[in-house]
């Protein structure tokens, strides 16, 4: 690996604290992480040099998560060559690509023998696939590693690239996931870098691919709730298979500001609103994330692969438990 140190844009992560910030309601208010589960977990991410995005995106779920054995793995390092303004991933020149990662994130999913996992990644513009290669290994080292295992990739959009995003779905991933974040019009002023047509052109292909597909936003930013219905149906016409709705939580002060806090009923509006356009499963709710109760859908998974005959590495072996 390089010695040289990465160039990061100064200050998204940090507050400040002169600067008074809107009181968050009474549901959205979570314990600070804490208990050994989380403590041992936090030991062993860092003793295999791996990053995860519970981590780097400020999630608030983390402490439930961890505490659970449920985390995120972010692979390609911490440093994103985008610069989305809600999210908390440090911006950058990257360091060059780690060949040692795909096997330490196999060796410490297949330590946990979770049944189910979610791996996302940076952006990685500066690669000439993207990252795609690098995501192929990653899951073959899984596959090897923990063949019980059902495994959903939450990826970039590879700037358009259908070649790149193959690469990933040939790999036989359980579930393809890519998040749309917000609705149209809003899209250009929170991702910035990214094209809305162009993620829902990914999600599209991976549908058409036979993949169960995922796809994830965040309430709160100015959108209205016909905008979501919009968006719903759009999903729902393409036969997405699993749909996230949260709230926008501001970083810093140089992110975006909270438009509004919405309120859980609102949520469970849309989350049926979902379910009616023939989206399978819906999770939705102030604190929900891309991967928010993501451990307990393997079955969900399995079953769908079944019935509607998806690729995906679980649908081409027999069931092996996981270690006890």
């Amino acid at each position: 690996m390089a010695t040289h140190l990465p160039v990061v844009t100064p200050g998204p992560g940090h507050q400040d604290q002169a600067r008074p910030r809107k009181r968050h309601p009474k549901w959205l208010r979570v314990p600070m992480p804490a208990g050994e589960g989380y403590t041992d977990l936090r030991k062993r991410v860092k003793e295999l040099e791996l990053h995860t995005v519970c981590q780097s995106a400020s999630c608030p779920n983390i402490g439930e998560c961890w505490n659970n054995r449920a985390l995120t793995i972010m692979i390609l390092g911490d440093i994103c060559t985008r610069s989305c303004r809600f999210c908390d991933v440090k911006t950058g020149r990257p360091l060059p690509v780690d060949d040692q990662e795909p096997q330490r994130v196999a060796t410490i999913l297949a330590e946990l023998a979770l049944r189910h996992t979610v791996i996302t990644s940076v952006d990685r513009d500066d690669l000439k696939d993207g990252g795609a290669s690098v995501w192929a290994d990653t899951l073959t080292s899984c596959h090897d590693h923990a063949p019980w295992m059902t495994i959903e990739v939450l990826v970039p959009d590879f700037k358009g690239s259908l070649a790149d995003t193959d690469v990933v779905l040939d790999a036989g991933p359980d579930v393809f996931a890519h998040n749309l974040e917000t609705v149209p019009r809003l899209s250009k002023q929170v991702r910035v870098q990214a094209k809305y047509d162009r993620s829902f052109a990914v999600l599209e292909h991976a549908a058409a691919r036979g993949a169960l597909t995922k796809t994830g936003l965040m309430l709160g930013l100015g959108e209205s709730m016909g905008e979501v219905k919009e968006v719903i149906d759009q999903l729902g016409e393409k036969k997405l298979t699993i749909l996230t709705l949260g709230q926008y939580l501001q970083p810093s002060r140089k992110h975006l500001e909270i438009d509004r806090y919405v309120h859980p009923d609102e949520f469970d509006e849309l989350a049926d609103y979902a379910r009616a356009r023939g989206i399978a499963h819906v999770e939705a709710g102030p604190l929900v994330r891309s991967s928010y109760h993501a451990e307990g859908q393997a079955e969900l998974i399995r079953r769908l692969q079944e019935s509607r005959g998806k690729v995906g590495f679980a649908s081409l072996r027999p069931e092996i438990p996981p270690p006890a």
